[in-house]
């Protein structure tokens, strides 16, 4: 059944989007009580590497397109007034730089008549790289492959990232509190959708156990996307007018998996699936000891946002900044390449080496 955009009014959603924006610019109110637990983790120096630091091979591949480094540009934003400014900024940066690419959640653009950017001219602007369309799953449920197709079709995407939020939406004044049917909108999307399903959190953390339930489903991906970085219970909070509301939110801004236990986890469960680490990765060392845990991709977003609203001369400014870091951190650990980095010696001053 294919659903005709109903006649939302703009308003509302445009100016959450917004108010989310504003919020998350503003590290101090956006950022978790929680650690990502990356710190916890050092890496045995090698003094003697006996590499090349320019040849190193920090290349990788994610839905048959090749990436000259295993990072991707996060889902931030799909419905604010000034996303469409962003998404071209980060389409042109992902490209340059040869990261993949995350948009934020389509349901705006999808339900009005805003499209905000997330038009097929974002793979016109980044023609090589892997792009990740962006649904809630609450939407999921509600409107089906109909609406899932739409958001591929929309931006001629080569995998649906499916993002489960149910903190966020438990919280935020007129979410979605009743998630009854959710993997089994998934499961029947999997089988039908014709692309690859990749599943986030959103920032509270993927458990091994929902994780393992998701890739019997079908899903490809799993993307922890763990505690540590935005906490968008703080955000809703922020947000709230009403004093209980605010203080609701608020308990829960710590709320969550770290992102570095998530990964261990979930990779221990899921050892042959393509996992993606996100949540809080500040640079290019978290990023390598992201991999050295487990992970196939890194992924940034509220690190990045600043930049993005800025140009994309300064996205791509900043994710230099982080593959260089990251072939550093494989220079000193004696890694010719990924693989290498994954099986580098790394340290835990609270849990075994992993």
């Amino acid at each position: 059944m294919r659903l005709a955009k109903t006649p939302v009014d703009p308003a509302p959603l445009l100016g959450r989007k917004n108010d989310h924006l504003d919020i998350v610019l503003d590290e101090a109110r956006a950022r978790a009580g929680a650690r990502t637990g990356f710190a916890d983790y050092t890496f045995e120096h090698c003094a003697l590497p006996e590499l090349d630091l320019d040849a190193i091979d920090l290349g990788t591949h994610l839905f048959g397109r090749a990436l000259r480094a295993p990072l991707l540009i996060s889902s931030m934003t799909g419905g604010a007034l000034r996303a469409a400014g962003i998404n071209r900024h980060l389409a042109e940066a992902a490209q340059h730089v040869g990261i993949a690419l995350a948009v934020g959640s389509q349901r705006v653009a999808l339900e009005t008549d805003a499209d905000h950017g997330l038009t097929r001219e974002l793979r016109r602007r980044a023609p090589d790289v892997p792009i990740l369309a962006n649904l809630g799953a609450a939407q999921l449920r509600d409107g089906g492959v109909d609406l899932a197709r739409r958001a591929v079709d929309m931006i001629d995407a080569d995998a649906l990232i499916i993002h489960l939020n149910p903190l966020q939406e438990a919280v935020q004044i007129g979410g979605d509190r009743d998630w009854r049917g959710v993997l089994a909108a998934i499961e029947q999307l999997a089988a039908t959708s014709g692309v690859p399903l990749v599943a986030k959190e959103v920032g509270a953390g993927l458990s091994p156990a929902v994780a393992r339930r998701l890739v019997e489903a079908g899903v490809a991906v799993i993307d922890v996307a763990g505690a540590g970085g935005t906490s968008w219970a703080a955000v809703e909070g922020e947000r709230a007018l009403d004093p209980a509301d605010r203080a609701v939110a608020m308990a829960f801004s710590d709320w969550g998996i770290p992102t570095a236990q998530a990964l261990v986890g979930v990779r221990r469960a899921l050892p042959a699936t393509t996992l993606i680490a996100s949540g809080g990765i500040r640079d290019g060392i978290d990023a390598a000891k992201a991999i050295a845990l487990g992970a196939d991709l890194v992924g940034q977003a509220a690190s990045i946002l600043a930049s993005a609203v800025a140009s994309t001369e300064a996205v791509v400014a900043h994710f230099e900044v982080v593959v260089r870091q990251l072939r550093i951190a494989c220079f000193c650990t004696g890694s010719a390449d990924l693989q290498a980095l994954q099986r580098a010696p790394l340290s835990s001053r609270s849990a075994p080496a992993a």
